[in-house]
């Protein structure tokens, strides 16, 4: 059986980057596909309630759905998003490579030493975990939320008085809309899985789920599994102060992770170098140590402030 793929995206211009990316990849391997934009949860109401169904994520609930209703066979996902538990009878189909992991501050005006910001300046930024991040560092400065997608979210920079904005940097590239007035931010750990794409597919559906498995890339899939394993153990969930980055490098895999207060003036990181066949189980044990060393009441104190 030949069928078309029905390829189920959210309609802003990086997810429908990332959605005819898998097409093009798909259809190089010789399957026909078709992207179907999924736009509002007003017509997708279903006869369960979505927690029965295990739907949580706020930017992937509209996709969950519309696959558990059959509207679409796959869904591609910024990784990142992702929920680390994953919607019942929706599976991992494939993990594509992973783009730049970093995150960048984008500045108002020409680049300027990130230290010869004003003392009250004001940056945005909704992530939680950027804001902690840039407040550990730069205690005494502003943070603004910004929300949106990426056009939206550079459109508001551009007409605001803040000094500058923190960004994905894979989101950028991939649309080509990264500026060059940029700093990347070495020294911010990125969100679990930034950079990745993960497209999942129903449990039951083998045609797709074959046609996706050549696409999953060996290394990121290991990384972006410690990552989010790191993520889940925390139980932080999406929205959390947390970060982590797993590399690969030859034999080894090298992780990084953090924990952070909402104002980033508590923080516990962990760093480990292991063998690569050593690996499993890595998040686990890197968040028990963070638990271990401060982190517990970190997330006691978290989970208050964000209902967690």
């Amino acid at each position: 059986m030949n069928k078309v793929i029905r390829i189920g995206t959210r309609d802003s211009e990086l997810a429908l980057w990332q959605a005819n990316h898998v097409k093009n990849l798909l259809e190089n391997n010789g399957y026909a596909t078709e992207i179907v934009p999924v736009k509002s949860d007003g017509d997708l109401m279903l006869d369960k309630p979505l927690h029965e169904l295990g739907i949580t994520g706020v930017f992937t609930k509209t996709l969950d759905v519309a696959m558990h209703k059959g509207m679409v066979d796959i869904a591609v996902h910024s990784m990142k998003d992702v929920p680390t538990k994953l919607p019942k009878n929706v599976v991992k189909a494939a993990v594509l490579e992973r783009a730049n992991p970093m995150d960048l501050f984008l500045h108002k005006d020409k680049i300027v030493d990130l230290n010869k910001l004003p003392e009250k300046a004001t940056i945005a930024t909704g992530s939680l975990r950027r804001k902690a991040q840039w407040l550990s560092k730069f205690p005494k400065n502003k943070v603004e939320d910004l929300r949106g997608n990426v056009n939206t979210r550079l459109e508001k920079l551009k007409n605001n008085a803040w000094e500058g904005a923190v960004f994905a940097a894979a989101g950028l590239e991939r649309i080509n809309l990264k500026p060059k007035n940029h700093t990347v931010l070495d020294w911010m750990i990125p969100a679990p899985a930034q950079g990745a794409m993960l497209v999942v597919a129903m449990v039951n559906d083998a045609y797709s789920r074959e046609a996706l498995k050549s696409l999953n890339h060996y290394e990121t899939d290991i990384c972006t599994t410690i990552e989010r394993e790191f993520l889940s153990t925390l139980e932080g969930g999406c929205t959390a102060p947390i970060g982590a980055l797993a590399t690969i490098d030859v034999d080894y895999v090298t992780f990084t992770g953090g924990l952070f207060s909402l104002e980033g003036k508590q923080k516990v990181i962990v760093e480990k170098r292991v063998l690569i066949e050593n690996c499993d189980g890595l998040g686990a044990l890197c968040a028990q140590e963070v638990l271990q060393n401060g982190g517990k009441e970190i997330m006691n104190k978290l989970r208050k402030e964000l209902n967690l």
